[in-house]
């Protein structure tokens, strides 16, 4: 089997490869994946474009966006093959997407501060979800479960507090110098325990979310 031509395109030069090891002639490991086997790696792949960034190595991150960006063609190969989706399709809804929720920029809304922006943001959002299976009936909606605990709760609080679920904190209240010696601790202490922190903080949010939802219903 020949490599594509690099007289096209590279993004052209990608999905030739990608359809070439998905191909009865391809790649074993390939041919045997679906989206729940590679759901995970997309995952991987993010943290080591992090690692990258924080290490401001641009080969580096050249390489792990390449890496990245191969788990995006790859469900679109999955979804072309069962005529679902293509790269094309995925493509042309994040452009839609952007230009819609941009309005102050490829439309006439006057949004000049992120925090217009990002209000002006949160109601599209809502709109365009509105009467669909993604519909989001709390301000606590559209949080992805599978993120870190911490991650999830500091989000979930930003909701909360914008939902007016809890109240904002006081400005003139300075964060303790040692708040991730605290944290840090917390995990020791669970670890130590026979406990996972993780564990931990995500019965707590349960709790926490059910609380702000039965607030928010009444």
């Amino acid at each position: 089997m020949d490599a594509p031509s690099k007289d096209q395109p590279a993004i052209n030069q990608l999905l030739e490869v990608m359809a070439a090891l998905r191909s009865p002639e391809g790649c074993p490991w390939d041919r045997e994946q679906d989206h729940q086997s590679l759901r995970f790696h997309a995952v991987e792949e993010v943290y080591e474009l992090i690692d990258a960034i924080e290490a401001n190595d641009e080969s580096e991150m050249i390489e792990e966006l390449g890496d990245l960006l191969l788990q995006v063609i790859f469900h679109c190969q999955l979804g072309s093959e069962r005529k679902a989706f293509d790269f094309d399709s995925v493509a042309q809804r994040i452009v839609d997407k952007l230009v819609h929720r941009h309005p102050h920029v490829f439309g006439d809304s006057d949004a000049k501060t992120v925090d217009a922006v990002w209000t002006q943001w949160e109601q599209l959002k809502k709109a365009e979800k509105a009467g669909t299976a993604h519909e989001r009936e709390s301000v606590l909606d559209g949080i992805p479960r599978h993120l870190p605990a911490l991650q999830y709760v500091e989000k979930l609080v930003k909701k909360a507090r914008k939902g007016q679920l809890l109240p904002e904190p006081d400005s003139a209240e300075e964060p303790p110098s040692d708040l991730g010696a605290q944290l840090f601790d917390l995990a020791q202490q669970a670890q130590a325990a026979g406990l996972s922190a993780e564990a931990q903080l995500r019965e707590e949010i349960k709790k926490r979310e059910t609380d702000w939802r039965a607030q928010e219903a009444n």
